[in-house]
């Protein structure tokens, strides 16, 4: 098996977070983490993890963009949608919107300044809570959404722990989170599972390599998921050396926030496959990405807590997962598809009818444009999945967002 530690050896490979795992490994019992373990360090160390760490990570300045970025519009749409939520639900009061993993607090804001502009019952009878880990996005999203603090909106941000079970009526929705959760990596050798660890290996200089090294696999949930899937994992049609993640981290989550919803929907937005996409046996190599400063590469074990970490969703495992835990698919379909059913076209066709010679008015139009495309480009973010469940939905209206269903 390649060993990912030394692909990219004219990179950084040393930060202060690569010593503190460095450490961490040396102290364990068996020498070595699982890769869960260790992208769970990376990402979310309370100091000095990718996420908790005080530094630009989205933006043009950090080291990915996500659709918020591109303008208002991804958030005023999802809005719509929402909306239409709470109207199926009888116009409930609280109406409670949860936003997991909420970022720079962007979208929160697109999406309240469009609710309280355009349906301010809503708004009038909404609570929003964020459920964040990171200290310093929770810190830059509260400097983001002070004007509706002060204004007398609720909005709290809280823990799991925090919100009882069966207590939320509303939507829990996420964009761009579920990646972003900690994953196993599995590689078949001659037709047997194993689990790929991360080990210490010092180097004369006093300094250290991360070196990926094989084993049985931690737990028996892994060979369980596939099973659970109808994966056939061990199948000969899967060469020696295949190599995919396994994403336990998600189904805990989805469970819980199926336990905290008392009735409406949970609204998840990602880029993934279904199952058996995620695991074509022509997909040797898995999903796994890095992100450092809009250039993408697949060594995680460079910049350590200074790069993001992701892995594709496996959109099958979250629909199974909440059907066991009492959510029913209200239906999946793909972000371009499911903007353009809330108005994304009227928008793009509003910018081609206007009329102005202002050359800085011209280019503000093809900008925005430009934007727009951009969030239905199937070869992009408009591929992305756009998976909605429901509990304790009475009633048969079709979601608009998902007219457009595949």
């Amino acid at each position: 098996m390649a060993d990912r530690g030394t692909q990219l050896d004219s990179i950084k490979t040393q930060s202060t977070l690569g010593s503190l795992v460095a450490q961490q490994i040396a102290e364990s019992f068996y020498q070595r983490l699982t890769f869960a373990e260790f992208m769970e360090l990376a990402l979310y160390h309370p100091l000095h993890g990718y996420y908790s760490a005080n530094r630009p990570k989205i933006g043009v300045k950090g080291d990915f963009f996500t659709s918020p970025h591109l303008g208002p519009d991804f958030g005023e749409l999802l809005a719509e949608q929402l909306a239409q939520m709470w109207q199926i639900l009888q116009y409930p009061s609280p109406f409670t919107l949860v936003e997991m993993g909420a970022g720079q607090g962007l979208l929160a804001v697109d999406v309240l300044r469009y609710l309280q502009t355009h349906y301010p019952k809503l708004f009038n009878s909404l609570q929003y809570i964020i459920v964040e880990r990171a200290a310093a996005l929770i810190a830059e999203q509260q400097w983001q959404l002070q004007e509706f603090s002060l204004s007398g909106l609720s909005i709290q941000w809280r823990t799991w722990e925090d919100i009882p079970p069966d207590s939320i009526t509303g939507c829990f929705f996420s964009n761009e989170l579920v990646d972003a959760l900690p994953v196993h990596q599995v590689v078949l050798e001659q037709g047997q599972l194993k689990e790929i660890y991360v080990t210490c290996q010092m180097q004369p200089d006093g300094s250290f390599q991360f070196v990926e090294v094989m084993g049985e696999p931690s737990t028996s949930a892994l060979p369980d998921y596939f099973s659970w899937l109808g994966i056939d994992i061990a199948s000969s049609v899967y060469p020696n050396g295949y190599r995919s993640e396994v994403n336990l981290a998600a189904l805990d989550w989805m469970k819980t926030v199926a336990d905290r919803l008392h009735r409406g929907y949970v609204l998840t937005i990602d880029y993934g496959y279904p199952a058996e996409r995620y695991y074509h046996p022509n997909r040797t190599e898995g999903t796994l990405q890095c992100y450092y400063h809009h250039a993408h590469h697949s060594n995680p074990y460079c910049y350590v807590g200074e790069q993001d970490i992701t892995a594709h969703v496996n959109f099958t495992a979250l629909e199974r997962q909440g059907e066991a835990c009492g959510l029913k698919q209200a239906g999946f379909t793909k972000q371009g598809l499911f903007l353009m059913a809330l108005g994304l076209g009227d928008r793009i066709a509003a910018l081609s009818q206007t009329a102005t010679s202002n050359p800085q008015n011209i280019l503000t139009t093809l900008q925005q444009r430009e934007a727009l495309h951009q969030l239905v480009n199937p070869m992009g973010l408009g591929n992305f999945g756009v998976l909605i469940q429901s509990k304790g939905v009475e009633s048969s209206e079709p979601l608009r967002g998902l007219q457009g269903e595949v």
